[in-house]
């Protein structure tokens, strides 16, 4: 009867599409999103498995929590500290190279701290300390505001002392983070991945680059299936064996704006120790 029922609405034959539609979801960064390599990279991976990717982009802290709820079945994230943790509290992993790039320190042409062309990243925060120069911070737990926590704390400084002043955190991403920069004529840490893409420069330009400590890698890893069964191991492992073979590692390397390149695959090679 409902076999009729169906067939007569015409619907029957929309049933086996529907069931063999694979979707997965994979909890990422704001920079891999609003860089633009994701509208490059996923299509080239649907086409060649049928998969599907849903993206849920925050800040890297957030999608951590997102894999602890079993929100997602996939992680691809940029703090490599909080991922070891993640792995060994046994939420998810093994954890998997994939690509690098590096940070970079925007500013306004005017450069009221004075550390244009420096590529010591501790000298420079420590003169927008002392000068009271605007700095904006995305204060949002991403891996970039992991990152610049860290380089705050080698040039031992605590920003928190400047906040409301010179200091000042969004708890947004990487893109409201230079908007609100670009606005204010300030200082801003930035992966350079999302800086090339970016439009609503203003004054701005890199004042800061080159520094090893300004190293930005990324990491995969599966959501761990024991502790969420609703995880889909099999499609969300297929997208972790493609991203980090070569026809993934490929499809990241050819990904370019105004033909440079904004990440550099790595997940044959060790994380340089630098």
């Amino acid at each position: 009867m409902l076999r009729r029922s169906l067939l007569a609405l015409g619907l029957i034959l929309a049933l086996p599409a529907l069931a063999q539609e694979r979707t997965i979801t994979v909890a990422s960064t704001t920079s891999t999103e609003q860089s633009g390599l994701f509208g490059h990279i996923l299509p080239i991976f649907t086409r060649e498995t049928g998969i599907t990717v849903r993206v849920v982009a925050l800040g890297t802290g957030q999608a951590l929590d997102v894999g602890r709820r079993g929100d997602a079945d996939v992680l691809f994230v940029h703090d490599r500290a909080a991922e070891q943790r993640f792995v060994a509290e046994g939420h998810g992993g093994p954890r998997h190279h994939v690509m690098y790039n590096d940070f970079v320190i925007v500013g306004p042409a005017a450069d009221p701290a004075h550390i244009a062309g420096t590529t010591d990243t501790v000298a420079a925060l420590r003169r927008i300390a002392e000068t009271g120069a605007p700095f904006i911070s995305r204060g949002d737990r991403s891996g970039t505001h992991a990152a610049e926590l860290r380089m705050w704390q080698q040039a031992g400084i605590d920003p928190v002392t400047g906040r409301g002043q010179w200091y000042r955190e969004i708890g947004q991403g990487m893109g409201p983070a230079l908007n609100t920069a670009a606005a204010q004529n300030a200082y801003v840490l930035t992966d350079r991945g999302t800086w090339l893409n970016f439009r609503n420069r203003q004054e701005l330009k890199i004042v800061v680059e080159g520094d090893a400590r300004l190293f930005n890698q990324y990491g995969v890893m599966l959501v761990n299936p024991q502790r969420h069964p609703h995880v889909k191991v099999a499609d969300g492992q297929r997208f972790i064996d493609w991203i980090v073979s070569p026809a993934g590692q490929a499809a990241i390397a050819g990904y370019k704006i105004n033909g440079e390149q904004l990440f550099f695959p790595n997940a044959a090679q060790p994380e340089p120790t630098s």
